[in-house]
């Protein structure tokens, strides 16, 4: 092998080596974009389910009682719920907040009527 093809065969291991460096570059800004959105969407399923639980927990004994609310806190975050019943009709609402990277806000919204002991639900919305 003469110096020509020495240089050569230096030459592309150069630009193999620098191609390799980038493939891998590559791959660790695409793995922290995926984390990324990961993080988002557990912090956004577990605000959601704060807000369905505080819902939940104001909701209780709501034949028997006009009005009711919930607060509670944990590790993943906090949760309200208030409930409010004129005649028939009543209104639930639940907030949640989930702490962590990052946090996230989640809000439900429930009217409906009770008839006896049957309950109806008329509408309901979810929010982010």
């Amino acid at each position: 092998m003469d110096r020509r093809e020495r240089g050569f065969v230096l030459a592309a291991a150069l630009i193999i080596a620098v191609l390799y460096l980038a493939l891998m570059e590559l791959l660790l800004m695409d793995s922290t974009r995926a984390l990324n959105e990961a993080q988002r969407y557990r912090s956004q399923v577990i605000a959601q389910t704060l807000a369905e639980s505080g819902a939940e927990r104001a909701a209780a004994q709501m034949i028997a009682k006009s009005s009711n609310s919930a607060n509670a806190e944990n590790w993943q975050g906090t949760m309200t719920g208030t409930m409010s019943r004129a005649g028939n009709n009543f209104e639930i609402i639940g907030d949640g907040v989930a702490t962590g990277v990052p946090p996230a806000k989640a809000h439900v919204e429930l009217k409906g009527a009770v008839f006896g002991t049957h309950i109806q639900i008329d509408f309901a919305t979810h929010t982010p």
